[in-house]
């Protein structure tokens, strides 16, 4: 029976799954630290972040080895590979694949430091260079991290190495295994800040607004062009296995998720969470991005809504008044706690409300959370804990408003990604309640890597479109 393997190069990790394509069932799987950060201290301390690209591809080829073995006999049954991974970054390269500069991830924050010849920070002079009506075009307002934003901020100092390219991490990481020269793909691209996702191309206008050249960017290919085939033998992977086009992690945790694209609302949570529907058209409004889909379509998404590092910050919290007043170790079981006691608070948390935006949100980093209606009978830990979670659906729902309010549709199922909602069940209860829907959760954990499996099995044509590969091979039930 034919193997589909999906990798996905993820920020904290990197996965691996070998998907058997009669039944969608994972039937190998490998996992990887990403330990590529070489950020130093100093850099660290001013909101740097930047990752040795070498180390990411070794990681990914070890974990490639790692789900080989576990096939066994049965790699000689991998038909082809779909890849995924973190977006917005940025990798410069020479006209070798060699890197020039390490990997700038989206986490990097120096597009908010002041240029030193203007009262701007590189993030508002980006902004104003391709103009207020840009996100009509590109999908999305540029952002800290955002491979367009580092690029502007490179060639206005003049520190753009000549004749590179740039590049997102798995568009480096298709053309190193197979040789070829690399290629990028909408859902990618459309993370940069200057991609027309009307026209599913760069956009020349904006490019040529901050100062930079056409040549940077590579060409774009759809997720089931075949980018070459592998020549990696340290993966345990048959060489000649055909690598396709990789996409986007938003993009292909949706991918990899929904099995009915045209009735469902997708909820992902993590550290941040994300709220996202399928559409055929190009109208949005903000706070909503217009995302390429693969192979077609797009997502309309509101994304850095409040996620798990909420819930965090008051775990954290807890915790520091543990260490102070009582001189207490944090305890590891603390969110187990947690939820216990939120448990036992009544839905409405007894009036207490928090809006829990402890970090600002995608449009506006200056706004702050808040808690309200503090009285004494619900100025407790179990009401906080509540409070919090219910602030978190809260947000989630008033994202999945925002996506309403520009389309039609009414998506009469609600789909989960992410830990955040799968190990947590009073938030996915809480969630479930603020939608009016039944919560599901997809069989396989690893939606990224799946999505990416989905891309391959459409490469090879197993499947005539991504429709109807998730149609097939994705199951979900209200068990988490």
């Amino acid at each position: 029976m034919p193997i589909l393997v999906g990798v996905d190069l993820g920020t904290t990790k990197i996965t691996s799954i070998a998907v058997e394509t009669s039944t969608g069932a994972i039937v190998a799987i490998g996992s990887v630290a990403n330990d590529a950060n070489i950020t130093s201290e100093v850099d660290r301390a001013r909101s740097r972040s930047e990752w040795q690209p070498e180390k990411i591809l070794a990681a990914a080829s070890r974990c490639l080895s790692q789900m080989s073995q576990q096939l066994g006999s049965g790699v000689n049954d991998v038909v082809g590979i779909g890849v995924t991974g973190q977006q917005h970054g940025m990798l410069l390269v020479d006209s070798d694949l060699r890197p020039v500069y390490p990997l700038i991830n989206w986490q990097d924050r120096r597009a908010l430091d002041r240029m030193p010849t203007r009262d701007l920070t590189w993030l508002e002079a980006a902004r104003a260079a391709i103009g207020s009506d840009a996100w009509h075009r590109t999908g999305c307002w540029l952002h800290p991290g955002f491979m367009a934003v580092t690029l502007f901020e490179l060639a206005t100092r003049h520190t753009l190495p000549a004749n590179s390219r740039a590049l997102f991490i798995m568009d480096y990481f298709t053309a190193a295994i197979t040789g070829r020269p690399p290629v990028t793909e909408p859902s990618c691209a459309g993370s940069s800040g200057v991609f027309d996702v009307r026209k599913r191309d760069w956009n020349d206008e904006a490019i040529k607004a901050l100062g930079l050249s056409r040549s940077l960017f590579p060409d774009v290919h759809e997720a089931n062009d075949l980018v070459g085939r592998l020549t990696d033998r340290s993966t345990g992977l048959p060489a000649g296995t055909p690598v396709f086009t990789a996409i986007g992690d938003h993009q292909a945790s949706f991918l990899g998720s929904v099995a009915d694209r045209r009735n469902s609302v997708l909820v992902n949570v993590g550290t941040g969470a994300q709220v996202a529907m399928f559409t055929e058209g190009v109208e949005f409004v903000a706070p909503i991005e217009l995302r390429p889909f693969p192979c077609g379509g797009n997502l309309l998404s509101n994304v850095g809504l409040a996620g798990g590092w909420s819930y965090q910050v008051l775990e954290q919290f807890f915790a520091d008044v543990g260490r102070r007043f009582f001189q207490s170790a944090p305890s590891t079981k603390l969110y187990e706690v947690m939820n216990e006691l939120a448990g036992e608070v009544p839905s409405g948390a007894d009036g207490l409300r928090c809006e829990p935006r402890f970090s600002g949100t995608r449009l506006d980093p200056t706004v702050r959370g808040s808690i309200t209606e503090l009285s004494p009978h619900n100025f407790n830990a179990g009401h906080l804990a509540r409070a919090v979670l219910e602030g978190m659906g809260r947000s989630l729902h008033e994202g999945f408003q925002a996506i309403t309010n520009v389309t039609a549709n009414r998506p009469t199922k609600l789909i989960a990604a992410g830990n955040g909602l799968r190990e947590n069940p009073l938030l996915a209860e809480i969630v479930s309640q603020a939608f009016g829907l039944p919560i599901q959760f997809t069989k396989h954990r690893e939606e990224a890597a799946f999505g990416a499996a989905l891309v391959a099995s459409v490469g090879v044509k197993i499947f005539a479109n991504l429709e109807d590969a998730a149609k097939t091979l994705i199951h979900t039930s209200t068990d988490a």
